[in-house]
């Protein structure tokens, strides 16, 4: 929700401002305030790592995917410190009880690592959106959603993050190419939008799929649906509510021991 404002500023920042417009994402002198201020606000930036969903599926071994170590650190801590250098200090992870207190053994309040770690235990749920529904009410401004199972170091989370609060979407989505689009969420777009969103078509004739990085706003937590991927990505994109940001660093998913030798 926006609220109009009315306010008092220096005539030779109010052209600093201005010329931040380039007409194509910031259209305004109200959208150039926004982006940064946002910006400004960086360090206090929110994200959440989503673990959600049966616990025997999170396993690799005896250990969950997110505290697999790869080399000397666990995934979650390898997700924690790239969250960290791209200034989101306080982060949510949302998981069922087992997992959960495996992360919380190895990151605690998150202080050793320069965040602030909060825990949202989940009973049960029949799909993401179900899990992710989980930080209503704790979360009330723009964020950043990560899956717990990839390793995404190399990715451009801070480019994903601009893109997104330059404009206009409920959620940006980060997306690279695939040569299995069929495995994936697959999409279709029109410059920036994403026109079409579907969860592993029988047939598509598009290469771009959803990596499960994305940021969005806290009206997401209020769409209906299980599946975020099955219910609301599609019809936000029906909508013209959903973006996308072309990657060309791709994730790593860590399902199996092979992907965590890999890793190495």
């Amino acid at each position: 929700m926006k609220k109009k404002i009315s306010i008092t500023i220096d005539s030779h920042l109010l052209r600093e401002i201005d010329s931040s417009v380039d007409n194509i994402y910031i259209r305004n002198r109200s959208q150039a305030i926004e982006f940064l201020a946002k910006n400004a606000l960086g360090e206090r930036k929110t994200a959440v790592i989503l673990s959600g969903g049966a616990e025997e599926s999170l396993k690799i071994g005896k250990d969950f995917r997110p505290t697999a170590r790869i080399g000397k650190k666990t995934v979650i801590e390898l997700a924690v410190e790239k969250l960290r250098a791209s200034g989101f200090r306080n982060i949510f992870i949302i998981a069922r009880q087992h997992a959960l207190t495996a992360m919380f053994n190895i990151l605690k309040d998150g202080s050793g690592y320069g965040v602030k770690v909060d825990y949202i235990e989940e009973k049960e749920s029949s799909g993401t959106a179900d899990s992710l529904r989980l930080a209503r009410g704790k979360i009330e401004k723009t964020f950043l959603v990560v899956y717990s199972d990839i390793v995404f170091s190399r990715a451009n989370i801070d480019e994903i993050w601009n893109s997104h609060i330059k404009g206009s979407s409920i959620s940006t989505l980060m997306l690279t190419s695939s040569n299995e689009p069929s495995e994936k969420g697959a999409v279709t777009m029109e410059g920036s939008r994403i026109i079409e969103f579907s969860q592993k078509p029988a047939e598509t004739e598009t290469n771009l799929v959803f990596s499960p990085i994305f940021a969005c706003e806290p009206e997401l937590l209020e769409c209906r649906g299980a599946s975020l991927e099955k219910d609301i990505f599609p019809r936000l994109a029906e909508k013209g509510l959903l973006s996308g940001y072309i990657s060309a660093q791709k994730e790593r998913h860590i399902h199996s021991e092979e992907d965590l030798k890999s890793s190495n």
